[in-house]
C-alpha cells in the first residue's frame, strides 16, 4: 500500500490525547493513531451503508405483502435497533 505524507492541524487537547495513547502504549507514533481513527470511521460508514440496505430491504418486504399496524410497529423497532438509538420515542 502507497503512504501518502498529509499534514493535519489539532487541538492542544487532541495533540495530549494523541500522545498519551502512544505513551499508554496502544500506538507507535501518531500516524498510527490517526490511521486507526480513520479505519473506524470508514468501519462505522460501511456499517452504516448496510444497515441502510437491510432497512430498505425490510421496507419493500413489508410493502408487497401489505402494511398493517403491527408491520409499521415492527419496522420501526428494527430501524431503531439498526441505528442504535435509544432517543427515539413513540409517541
Amino acid at each position: 500500500m502507497v503512504m501518502v505524507k498529509k499534514s493535519i492541524t489539532v487541538t492542544d487537547q487532541q495533540a495530549n490525547w494523541i500522545r498519551s495513547q502512544i505513551n499508554k502504549g496502544h500506538y507507535g507514533n501518531e500516524s498510527e493513531v490517526v490511521r486507526e481513527l480513520i479505519r473506524e470511521r470508514q468501519l462505522r460508514e460501511q456499517e452504516a451503508a448496510y444497515g441502510v440496505e437491510a432497512i430498505k430491504a425490510r421496507l419493500i418486504e413489508a410493502e408487497q405483502s401489505g402494511f398493517t399496524d403491527q408491520t409499521a410497529k415492527e419496522i420501526y423497532r428494527e430501524i431503531k435497533n439498526e441505528l442504535g438509538r435509544e432517543a427515539i420515542s413513540t409517541k
